[in-house]
């Protein structure tokens, strides 16, 4: 066996693999007495029909695949000998002009291989940390939250104003036509919280129960409902229950409801402390990742293997269907072209190949301790950590999440480490608002 390497574009590589005409055969011939002596062939007994009945029947497939399985040995052994290192395989093609009494078979692999990953200098790279602070301030802010979440509505006989809860029957037309989604019965939204539209929301308030009115209002050109986007409807409004808010006070059964089995106030505010400190840390974490890993991408220029690229779109592109299909929306025939996906798919290629670099050079794999406290915070607020714990550390497999953030925040403390660092304070309401 022997190969020639040829560079055709960028990463993309064309081997030739040669395999003796004299190795294909003998390992056809093994294969077909083997076939003969267990095939079933009409007229014959079990492994007493001639060889050459055997051969005219299964030699072309059996051949194939001999043929297929020692280029690929052949492939394998070339890559090794000239020390490739194969991203994807995009296809194999024949060799032209191959004489018919020629001692060897040829097949040309084309496949792209991979970049070499140059880190560089890292103490070059500028770039900005989010920091943020927690304290009573925020905890009163979460209280409020939480009281909005409890709120009860009550029903009032006076005109709707903002914050009231509504329900109301409606009917939409566009040039005296009813049109898809324009019409529902019992129809509830808080008024003032942007639920619909300004002008629709402006024709409900001041209307009592059983009032109704007439609106005309013009969608906006960029609404998502394309049938309708740019369009004036005309829409019949019946107001059947104006509810007002009622949030609960700051007692001990509000205390009791959050889980203080006491309803003791200053436990209450001591655990939200401890829980918003947790999701916050969390959130400024994820910022600061995604911030190094954009600024590690920028940094080490890359060529990439477009086959792998082109796989990470259609992953994405597959995940988004999913996502669409677990909100219970029907995305079978949703088009979701590979495009849409490009640049992500870029950075995460990009990143699957500079961060192992990163880790191997510089020793950042997580030991135990680590990935054990990012569980023990996970933990943290279950009733039994403990319990949690032994959970994720009786299965490796569950240890997976909690290694792959060790080593995420290995490798933004070891490039905060070395960059010039900017810290950017970010105010709660923004980091809490942030998908």
């Amino acid at each position: 066996m022997s190969a020639t390497v040829e560079q055709l574009d960028n990463l993309e590589r064309r081997l030739v693999v040669s395999v003796a005409w004299s190795d294909i055969n003998a390992e056809t011939d093994k294969r077909l007495k083997a076939t003969a002596r267990r095939v079933r062939i009409d007229g014959f007994r079990p492994g007493k029909a001639p060889l050459k009945m055997v051969a005219s029947m299964y030699g072309a497939d059996i051949q194939n695949e001999v043929l297929n399985k020692l280029a690929q040995q052949a492939f394998q052994e070339a890559v090794a000998e000239h020390g490739l290192n194969v991203a994807a395989l995009l296809r194999v093609d024949g060799v032209e002009d191959q004489a018919e009494d020629a001692a060897d078979f040829q097949a040309a692999f084309v496949f792209e291989v991979f970049p070499e990953v140059n880190i560089g200098d890292l103490s070059a790279l500028e770039v900005e940390k989010a920091v943020t602070e927690v304290g009573d301030a925020e905890v009163e802010k979460t209280i409020e939250i939480l009281r909005k979440q409890r709120t009860r509505f009550n029903r009032v006989e006076r005109a709707a104003q903002d914050g009231d809860r509504v329900i109301i029957d409606f009917e939409g037309k566009i040039d005296g036509e009813p049109f898809e989604g324009g019409t529902a019965q019992n129809y509830p939204f808080v008024l003032g919280q942007g639920q619909m539209l300004p002008e629709f929301e402006a024709g409900v308030s001041g209307l009592k129960e059983g009032e109704s009115k007439e609106i005309s209002l013009t969608f906006p050109e960029d609404y998502h409902g394309k049938d309708v986007a740019g369009k004036t409807a005309v829409f019949t409004i019946s107001l059947s229950n104006v509810a007002e808010p009622e949030l609960p006070e700051i007692n001990e059964d509000f205390a009791k409801a959050l889980g203080i089995e006491n309803g003791d106030l200053t436990k209450m505010r001591e655990e939200i402390l401890k829980n918003v400190s947790r999701e916050a840390k969390r959130r400024i974490a994820g910022k600061n990742t995604e911030t190094v890993l954009a600024a590690l991408h920028k940094h080490v220029p890359l060529t990439l293997p477009r086959a792998l690229v082109d796989e990470e779109a259609q992953r994405l592109a597959e995940e988004m269907r999913e996502n669409f299909v677990r909100q219970g929306l029907d995305a079978a025939n949703l088009n979701l072209p590979a495009d849409m996906f490009a640049e992500r798919a870029q950075a995460n290629v990009a990143l699957g190949l500079i961060l192992p670099v990163l880790v191997k050079e510089h020793k950042l794999q997580p030991d135990d301790a680590q990935i054990k406290a990012i569980v023990s915070e996970f933990a943290e607020s279950y009733e039994d950590p403990q319990e949690v714990v032994d959970w994720y550390f009786a299965d490796r497999e569950r240890l997976k999440e909690p290694t792959n953030m060790a080593l995420e925040a290995n490798v933004v403390d070891f490039v905060f480490g070395l960059a010039k660092v900017t810290e950017r304070s970010v105010s709660f309401d923004e980091l809490m608002s942030a998908n």
